[in-house]
């Protein structure tokens, strides 16, 4: 089996995943992905889509991820490994899709706008 090469966004993190033939062993920014990704639920999220389609400890799976924070770059990896279980195997597909693990979340930040504090609050009116 070649590469799989597959890229999954949220917010501003951006995670590109190689998954290859291997023991399971997940390699995030060169670090072990439990030492990369601290909490339970974190970790939870990372190995959710190879839970869910049992293929835990079939791939080696090396991640490159930047920008944002860990929850965003949790859900990032995420939606890639998700997308790399599609490309594998495409009955993976009919488990994964009513999780939600093949959606984009498109929401993001609201930008700020001038004259006022942050996207949504105002600067304090005094009307006399």
């Amino acid at each position: 089996m070649e590469v799989i090469h597959k890229i999954g966004r949220r917010k501003t993190a951006v995670a590109r995943v190689y998954l290859s033939n291997g023991k399971g062993k997940i390699t995030v920014n060169n670090k072990d992905f439990k030492s990369y990704f601290t909490t339970a639920t974190l970790q939870y999220k990372v190995n959710q889509p190879l839970a869910l389609t049992d293929n835990e400890g079939n791939f080696d799976i090396k991640v490159n991820v930047f920008g944002g924070g860990v929850t965003g770059q949790a859900e990032a990896v995420r939606l890639a490994l998700s997308r790399a279980m599609c490309e594998l195997n495409e009955e993976n597909r009919s488990v994964l899709k009513p999780e939600g693990l093949l959606t984009r979340d498109p929401r993001m930040v609201e930008r700020k706008k001038f004259g006022q504090k942050k996207a949504r609050k105002k600067f304090q009116f005094s009307k006399r």
